[in-house]
């Protein structure tokens, strides 16, 4: 595939993205953790208590996103770069009259190479009206025709 984007080259952009995100929540947990372990007690009890729940919240929040930045990383990993696909489906690479779609986790738009591709989990609204379609078929989304070109 010369001067197209393939599915190897996307996958590995949401690789770097999501390891990213799990490098940011990880070292907010982090950051986190030792700011209420290094909280002293004073004699304002309250303030303390306080300041160690907000931290605790914090160490919540970004365990959360910890947790779905590895489901979405273990999402990507069940994609197999060489299944051809006759209709789309998760991991189904779409070139289409209004752009380049690829079916799998809802990051939304990257760029690579100069190249805009939407990144679209299969329950997106998109992704549902794209679902099980075929090469040649026009799908009407927000009053907008979309023909689909191709399915890699």
């Amino acid at each position: 595939m010369n001067n197209t984007i393939s599915k190897e080259d996307i996958l590995s952009e949401l690789h770097k993205i999501i390891d990213q995100k799990i490098k940011i929540a990880s070292l907010a947990i982090e950051s986190a953790k030792e700011s209420r372990d290094s909280d002293t007690k004073s004699s304002a009890g309250d303030k303390y208590e306080t300041g160690r729940e907000m931290m605790q919240i914090e160490i919540d929040k970004n365990t959360v996103q910890l947790s779905n930045a590895k489901q979405l990383k273990d999402e990507i990993s069940k994609i197999d770069c060489k299944k051809n696909y006759d209709k789309t489906d998760f991991g189904s690479l779409l070139v289409t009259s209004q752009g380049m779609y690829f079916i799998s986790i809802g990051i939304g738009k990257i760029i690579i190479n100069d190249k805009m591709i939407f990144v679209i989990s299969k329950v997106s609204p998109i992704g549902t009206i794209l679902l099980n379609k075929k090469k040649g078929d026009i799908v009407l989304f927000q009053n907008n025709k979309i023909e689909i070109l191709d399915i890699l």
